[in-house]
């Protein structure tokens, strides 16, 4: 997938963000915990949803997908109790362990060694008292339920999490989990978990508290927009110099974007559910923090979103000032500013972790290949800042991920051509 940029055009108009689709892959393993049915409405159409919805009904359960983007799933039995490398390399197939554990009690993960992304998932379930058995190639875990248990996340992972949410909420009777992610999908998760008969205490926290329910009931719920999108969204329109409005957003999720986005002198106006972005002119870092004007760093929610990191760089670029961007989470995710550096962003980067923006500097129309998910809107944040016409290749990892955007980003003024 090819996309074509004409730059530099200004975005007006009103936007209504899709559904979160990190929350989308795990309601929907969620909804395969109980006989009855589930049925989630605004359930986003990406590749990885729909890969999860392919996933859900090789597995046994009996899905419904309208056009108004309503899910109905109805899961009588589950047909299969294995999962192979192949599907555990899709995002969100490991959420499936819940599900296959309570219905099928014994199932098995065929992968070659046990990669270190698993691993907090694995200790969990063992911390939860789950037999795990680490065999060549494989990996077998039996069901055990509990009367009372309380477990230290290895670290606050949100697939960890929503694993061990699941079957604290239906094996367990009385669950207490330290470290948990909070990010808003596992908010949602934890509300679902409450629709179908659990309780969860301290949601938006670190700390949960989990009373389980043996049957899970049928339940419906509205998927939440994608924040990630809100603020990406948000922050192209200021850009761009135009007036967008961002309906159906959630305040709560974008206080500390919003406040982030203020330092660079983007002011976003928001509301309960509504989030407006006034025309901007020059952007200026208004906080000064030591030898740079200001630091940007990534942290676990409710901190500042590692997804936001490539818009933010690319935000830098253009605010006056210099920023310190710091990707405290994850490594390689900063490789992608040597393309922002080609169109001219003035960027040094320190080492994998950390680069130094000096901006405004003028970005110029250039090829790229977006080279992940994350990095994919920052890229096509440059190319309409840009003065000129930019060629995003392999630009598969923006549909992946924020489906129709592009369309709506057309809607708003936005000149793209995909081939």
């Amino acid at each position: 997938m090819r996309i074509h940029v004409e730059g530099r055009q200004a975005l007006n108009g009103n936007w209504r963000p899709s559904g979160n689709p990190n929350a989308g892959l795990a309601l929907l393993a969620a909804s395969l915990l109980g006989e009855q049915p589930v049925v989630l409405h605004n359930m986003p159409r990406t590749a990885s949803t729909l890969q999860q919805i392919e996933l859900a009904s090789w597995l046994g359960a009996d899905i419904q997908f309208d056009q108004r983007s309503t899910l109905r799933v109805e899961t009588r039995q589950l047909s299969r109790r294995t999962l192979g490398q192949d599907v555990l390399d899709h995002a969100g197939a490991i959420l499936m362990i819940a599900p296959l554990l309570l219905r099928c009690r014994h199932i098995r993960l065929e992968i070659e060694t046990p990669r270190s992304r698993l691993l907090t998932h694995l200790d969990a379930l063992r911390d939860l008292g789950q037999d795990v058995l680490f065999l060549h190639g494989a990996v077998e875990i039996r069901a055990v339920t509990w009367r009372k248990r309380e477990i230290l996340l290895g670290s606050a992972s949100v697939t960890a999490t929503g694993i061990v949410l699941m079957l604290a909420a239906t094996l367990g009777q009385e669950t207490i989990i330290h470290n948990a992610a909070s990010e808003p999908h596992v908010q949602e998760l934890c509300r679902l978990l409450e629709a179908m008969g659990a309780r969860v205490n301290g949601q938006g926290s670190n700390l949960l508290q989990v009373t389980g329910c043996s049957n899970p009931v049928g339940a419906e719920t509205n998927i939440g927009p994608n924040h990630i999108e809100v603020a990406s969204i948000a922050a192209i329109a200021a850009l761009c110099g135009g007036r967008v409005t961002l309906r159906e957003s959630r305040e709560r999720d974008l206080r500390m974007v919003a406040r982030v986005f203020d330092q660079f002198g983007i002011h976003l106006e928001l509301e309960a559910d509504t989030v407006f972005v006034p025309r901007h002119k020059q952007l200026t870092v208004r906080d000064r923090a030591g030898d740079v004007d200001l630091r940007v760093e990534s942290a676990i929610w409710p901190g500042f979103p590692s997804d936001l990191i490539a818009i933010a760089t690319v935000i830098a670029s253009q605010a006056r000032g210099t920023t310190l961007i710091h990707e405290k989470l994850f490594p390689n995710r900063l490789l992608f500013v040597d393309r922002l550096k080609a169109m001219g962003a003035q960027i040094v980067l320190c080492d994998p972790h950390r680069a130094i923006v000096v901006g405004p500097a003028p970005l110029y129309g250039s090829y790229m290949a977006t080279p992940d998910i994350r990095a994919g809107l920052g890229m096509l944040a440059a190319a309409l800042v840009a003065d000129g016409h930019s060629t995003i290749d392999n630009a598969q990892a923006i549909e992946h991920h924020f489906g129709a955007v592009i369309g709506n980003l057309k809607e708003l003024g936005a000149k793209i051509m995909v081939e």
